[in-house]
């Protein structure tokens, strides 16, 4: 397995059905993600929080709060680059077009968390595209 595949290879998932408390604490690990808009790095402390408090007990939250703070990470390194990119060629007029580029990460950021949370919430392992897997 090359070095890239190790990073960006789905897990697999539980394969135990998730009960009711489960699945609402798997919904919460990607749904904290909604923090980061009233919190700076918010993002990154809603589902870590969720995912230290309940791996242990439950699995399925154990997997997806991992999925959702990976899926986290990979945003917040993404627009700190392209942040710092546009900030440096905006001194060459350039950099103004990657702004529009970071706010459509976000919005997509956005809503993957929230089609992610329904899916937790209906019971299924949500696997993130494009997510950078980190923690394992």
């Amino acid at each position: 397995m090359s070095d890239f595949n190790q990073y960006t290879a789905a897990p697999e998932a539980p394969t135990a059905v998730p009960g009711a408390e489960e699945r609402q604490w798997a919904m919460f690990a990607h749904l904290s993600a909604l923090v980061g808009l009233i919190i700076p790095f918010g993002n990154l402390l809603g589902p870590l929080v969720v995912w230290l408090v309940k791996r242990d007990t439950m699995p399925f939250v154990a997997d997806q709060g991992k999925e959702a703070l990976n899926f986290q990470i990979t945003v917040t390194v993404v627009c700190v680059v392209l942040g710092i990119a546009a900030f440096i060629l905006s001194f060459v007029l350039i950099g103004f077009l990657l702004f529009p580029v970071i706010a459509l990460v976000g919005l997509a950021a956005l809503v993957l968390a929230i089609i992610a949370g329904i899916k937790a919430n209906e019971g299924t392992a949500y696997r993130y595209p494009f997510s950078v897997r980190l923690i394992k």
